[in-house]
Parts: C-alpha cells; structure tokens; sequence
C-alpha cells in the first residue's frame, strides 16, 4: 500500500505560452488515482481566458468546478449550459463525447477534475448533468458544498459509478475535525492557501495524500482558506490514460486517436464552432503501459 504523502503541483500550460496555466497535482509519479479520481487540475485566479475548442473523450467523467467566473460548456450531446460557481457541470463519456469550453470575460478561478468509469460504465452512451444546487454543509467555524458522493450526512444526486466523494470546504482560522469512511483513501488540495492536514503541513496548490484507514481528518488553516476533499475506494482496475483518453490497452487508446482524426460517430458534433476542434497530438515513441502506484 502506498503510504500517506504530499503531491507537489506541476505547472502546465493549456492553450499556448499566452493561454490558460494549471497547476496539476494528480496524475502523479507515484500515485494516479484517488479512489478513481484519476486528473486534477487548478486553475486561476488569472485574468486568462479558458479556450478549449470541441476535443474528445473516452472512458472518464469530466468533473468541472468554477470558484469565481463562469464556463460555456456545449457538447455532443446538443447540452449548452453556463456553469457558475458553486454549480456543478458532470460529463460521462462512455465509449466517446466531445465537448467545448469558453469562460466569460473576468477572472477566473476554479477545478477541472476527471473520474475514471469502471468496466461496467466505460461503454455505451454518453451522458451530461448540470448541477445548479448541491447539498451544503456546516459546522462550527466551516461550510462545505457536496459535490459528489456522500459527507456530513449529506448526498449528492451527481451520478457517479464508484463509490466516491468530493467536497469544497470553506474554513474559518482554527482547527477543524471531519469523520471520514475508513474504506476511502483521500486528497486535500489546498486551494487558495496553506494547510495543515493531519499534522502536516501542505503548501497552497499542493495535495496530502491520506492512505485508506483513517476515520477522521484534522484540519488547521490560520485563515480563512479553501480545500478540496476527494475520495474514494481505491481504484483497482487498471488504466492506460493519454491525452484525452482512458483505456485499457495501448491499442485501445490508438483506436480512440485515429477515430477522433476521422471525425468518426462515436464523438458526435459540437455546434457553434465552425467545425473547428483540436486535433490529436501524434502517438509517443513507445507502447503505452498502465499507470501503476509505486510505494
């Protein structure tokens, strides 16, 4: 089992050297899901816009979360929707969808996260919920929003395929306890600042990696801070994920690729963009392999 660690953010560029930055903490070296979270994401705050044209995707669920400014999301599926903060946009991709996103003028602040689908939910139909009211919780000195999952004893209507859990939460200065189910293992982003978690100190943008075993959590912020809570039972499927892609094979994903190139039915059609998309990136040098955890 892997043991508890902190997951250094990687700065990427999306969009070109004057596009959008994101600070990405999983996939990590060591470790390439939490539960079956397998991508995370943080964006902002930046003044720079997020320019995504139509792009693919197969086996994953697109987890998006603004904290300030707003998204248009518009997909295969004919969905249009401007997603807001503290509104939830869920993207299951099944065997294949494609989808665009435009942030409004402003500034932007948010998560962009992906859930692995098991065997079970990785084929068939596509599907696409919008969440504009979530469960809230609270308690002395903090509030969360629910957004997927179950915490605080509250559950979210979000469809999700495994069982999984992920909560904003809003902290006061102090310290700050939370019951935890012992079978998950667990990642605290710290969003806008530092963070103690479980006695150990987490950098802004970082991730704490928390082993399943753990029934409570300990936080401690000495301001008012944001953190992400993600969690799930480990993942044990295993997974070969490149691009915008998650199978399991290299041959699978080689498949995927060419039929994205060929604009072939299984992605659909993005309106409102001219038939403009991003194409694929050419296949690496080598066999893809599975992501495995390294101890």
């Amino acid at each position: 089992m892997i043991a508890d660690r902190t997951l250094e953010p990687r700065d990427v560029p999306l969009g070109g050297l004057r596009g959008l930055r994101v600070h990405r903490t999983l996939p990590s070296r060591p470790l390439p899901t939490i539960g079956a979270w397998c991508f995370v994401d943080h964006f902002g705050p930046t003044e720079a816009p997020m320019e995504v044209l139509p792009h693919p995707h197969t086996g994953l669920q697109t987890v998006t979360w603004p904290i300030e400014g707003s998204i248009r999301h518009r997909d295969s599926l004919g969905s249009d929707v401007v997603l807001r903060p503290r509104e939830l946009n869920l993207m299951t991709s099944g065997a294949g969808v494609s989808h665009s996103e435009f942030s409004d003028p402003g500034p932007m602040h948010g998560i962009q996260l992906w859930v692995a689908l098991p065997e079970h939910r990785r084929h068939g139909a596509a599907d696409f919920e919008h969440h504009p009211a979530l469960p809230r919780v609270s308690g002395d000195g903090w509030e969360g929003v629910v957004l997927v999952g179950r915490f605080a004893g509250q559950e979210s209507r979000a469809a999700v395929h495994t069982p999984l859990v992920g909560v904003e939460l809003r902290l006061e200065p102090g310290r700050h306890e939370f019951e935890l189910d012992s079978a998950f293992e667990y990642g605290v982003l710290a969003v806008d600042g530092d963070v103690t978690v479980a006695g150990e100190p987490v950098l802004h943008r970082a991730m704490r990696y928390l082993a399943p075993g753990r029934d409570a959590l300990v936080l401690e912020v000495d301001r008012p801070t944001i953190v992400m809570l993600l969690g799930g039972e480990p993942f044990e499927e295993e997974i070969v994920m490149w691009w915008n892609f998650i199978g399991r094979s290299h041959d699978e994903i080689v498949r995927a690729r060419e039929e994205w190139e060929a604009q072939e039915a299984r992605y659909g059609h993005v309106e409102g963009h001219d038939g403009q998309i991003i194409p694929a990136p050419p296949m690496p040098q080598v066999r893809l392999t599975p992501r495995v955890r390294r101890a």
